[in-house]
Parts: structure tokens; sequence; C-alpha cells
């Protein structure tokens, strides 16, 4: 277990689960025809990708360029998903 965590590959296996989970949510809205926000799960799912890549390069001892690059797209993403969560909302409200 201690190599999994020190490797950073405990955070690759974390990114599958994380894939799996956008895909899944994207059949169901492609497929199974089911109403969800997918834009707000697709970035807060990548906000979490973010921070996994920034733990992983931590974990590898890669360079703060790296790490600072991956903190960049999670705020970006979480960024995105509060803007769309707040425009959602002032829609609602005036309507």
């Amino acid at each position: 277990m201690t190599e999994l965590i020190e490797s950073g590959r405990i955070a690759d296996l974390i990114l599958v689960i994380i894939f799996i989970e956008a895909a899944a949510f994207c059949g169901l809205v492609l497929l199974a025809r089911i109403r969800l926000p997918i834009l707000g799960l697709l970035l807060n799912l990548g906000a979490g990708a973010g921070l996994l890549l920034a733990l992983r390069a931590v974990a590898t001892d890669a360079g703060w360029i790296e790490v600072g690059a991956w903190l960049g797209v999670a705020l970006g993403a979480h960024l995105g998903d509060l803007f769309w969560r707040l425009r959602s909302r002032a829609e609602i409200g005036s309507v």
C-alpha cells in the first residue's frame, strides 16, 4: 500500500474511476435520455481530476511548474463549475 501511494499510482487508479464515472454519466444522458446537469458534473469531475494529478505530481517529485499547472487546471474547472451553477440558479430565480 505504501508503494501505491508513494509512487503516485493511487492517483492513477482514482482517475480511472473518475473516467468511468464520467463515461457512465454521459452514457445515461445520451443513451437513456436521462436529464442530468452533465456540464456541471463533468466540470466537477475535472476539478477533482486536476487535484489528483497535482497530488500525483507531488508524489512523484515533479517540478513546481507541473504541480502548479495541474492546480491551475483544477481551478479553471472549479471556476467553470461555479459559474455554471450560479448561471443556472440565476435563470431559475428569474422565472
